[in-house]
């Protein structure tokens, strides 16, 4: 009995069980600062490399320049990431006449009236790839005065394994877009805009 009564008033050990029970709790929360930490930074650097890469392509254009540009992006992110292969960037350029136009679907008649695009009805091709887009921007800088929306994609593995464990995806993306317009370095290209029906 006497036993028993020292054994309850023996606090020594208690404050490793506690830890035990604190502990994981506490490494979750400092891990996942941690990680929204880095992907914070992720971002922020992306964002920055790629407004940088948009002044470049307003004031530059053409085959050449894209190549350029986006050779200075990726020079540019991995500079601080150097971690990230090429594969891992995904750099997509769209032009557009005016601000006004991005996002813009190429117009199209509405035949049944269900406010969406069927492969049976008539659009006109606004960019010249020969199919209806719900947006009208064609790939690449364009030319003089264009408007180039600039969109670049990083994906990278997280700082720690604690997404998998709680069934997220270890894998992670940053997204940075801008919008430029070009220098009115000559005329704008007229578009040519033909009317297709299937």
């Amino acid at each position: 009995m006497n036993r028993l009564r020292a054994l309850l008033r023996d606090t020594a050990g208690v404050t490793i069980i506690e830890f035990a029970i604190v502990a994981p709790v506490l490494l979750t929360l400092i891990f996942g600062v941690l990680d929204l930490g880095h992907g914070l930074y992720m971002q922020s650097v992306l964002q920055g490399a790629v407004q940088d890469a948009g002044r470049d392509a307003g004031l530059e254009s053409g085959r050449t320049a894209q190549a350029t540009i986006d050779e200075s992006v990726r020079t540019s992110v991995q500079a601080v990431m150097p971690f990230i292969p090429d594969e891992d960037i995904d750099i997509k350029r769209s032009n557009y006449v005016t601000f006004s136009d991005i996002g813009v679907p190429e117009d199209y008649d509405d035949t049944n009236n269900n406010d969406l695009y069927d492969i049976t009805e008539c659009f006109t091709d606004q960019n010249g790839n020969g199919q209806w887009d719900d947006d009208i921007g064609a790939d690449g800088l364009g030319g003089a005065d264009d408007v180039v929306y600039y969109e670049v994609t990083v994906g990278y593995d997280r700082l720690f394994p604690l997404w998998s464990m709680i069934g997220l995806q270890q894998r992670a993306t940053a997204q940075a877009t801008t919008v430029m317009r070009n220098q009115p370095f000559g005329e704008q290209a007229a578009r040519k805009t033909v009317r297709i029906c299937p």
